[in-house]
């Protein structure tokens, strides 16, 4: 399976998706298609023909603006048809910016407001351990997104009670809607901060293939502590003059010849 290939199938349809829709946040989607592409089709443990399957693993997107990337994963996964997607983002449409799990099979939580993913997957995960079930919880978080007390509230919570079946990945892309991460509200010691509240942390590359499978095939056998993957990605990635410091493709999407330079890299 060539995971590379389907991140750039994503990449190229949440282009078009976005740009149809004349919808934003683009560079906040393509900083986590990687990682999106090897949850879905190497770590998961799901079944596409029945979406709500007791035993399958948890997925969150609690960075719910970043929706567009997400169910294009799930169509390239086989969740539902491609061609649905047509519809993002329009009038009466199920696919709204941020994500929505009204009638999209695949997706867990309705999210939007940031610092909500965490708490809910706490108590997924607390009511697997106390029922005895297997299954685990992954949750994908913007590092905007942990300026949000309730992130830390609920990660003295989920090392408080050892929950070994969470894995906590940070979307480590140093960008957020109005400036870079350092000059808004510093991070830093980011891996500190989330070792002290319990966590088994590792930091990785967010776009490497091999190192995101590996890493999580860990997490997935982690005992005694919720793991925190910190994944340094790069917003706008797979597109030159998207990437890093470029915080106007936050808000816009592309359009015209910049829709067709994007493809062309793309391709």
């Amino acid at each position: 399976m060539d995971t590379k290939k389907i991140a750039q199938n994503i990449r190229k349809r949440v282009l078009k998706m976005t740009c149809e829709a004349q919808s934003p946040h683009i560079s906040s989607i393509f900083s986590i298609v990687d990682i999106v592409t090897i949850l879905y089709f190497k770590i998961l443990n799901l079944d596409t023909q029945n979406p709500r399957w007791l035993k399958r693993d948890r997925f969150i997107l609690s960075k719910g603006h970043a929706g567009a990337g997400v169910y294009a994963t799930l169509a390239e996964r086989g969740f539902f048809d491609v061609n649905e997607l047509d519809n993002y983002c329009k009038n009466g449409s199920k696919f709204s910016g941020h994500i929505s799990h009204k009638n999209i099979p695949g997706v867990e939580l309705s999210t939007g407001a940031l610092g909500h993913g965490l708490p809910v997957a706490n108590g997924m995960a607390l009511n697997a351990k106390l029922n005895q079930q297997e299954h685990k919880i992954f949750v994908l978080l913007s590092d905007g997104e942990c300026d949000e007390g309730s992130v830390w509230e609920a990660a003295l919570f989920a090392g408080h009670h050892k929950l070994d079946n969470l894995v906590v990945i940070i979307d480590y892309n140093k960008i957020q809607c109005i400036a870079k991460t350092q000059d808004v509200l510093d991070l830093e010691p980011f891996v500190d901060k989330w070792k002290s509240f319990g966590f088994m942390v590792k930091e990785i590359d967010g776009h490497d293939h091999e190192a995101l499978e590996g890493c999580f095939m860990e997490a997935k056998q982690t005992k005694g502590q919720p793991t925190c993957i910190i994944a340094h990605t790069i917003k706008g990635k797979g597109v030159s003059f998207m990437e890093n410091d470029k915080i106007l493709w936050h808000f816009r999407s592309a359009q015209g010849e910049e829709y067709d330079c994007a493809l062309k890299e793309l391709a």
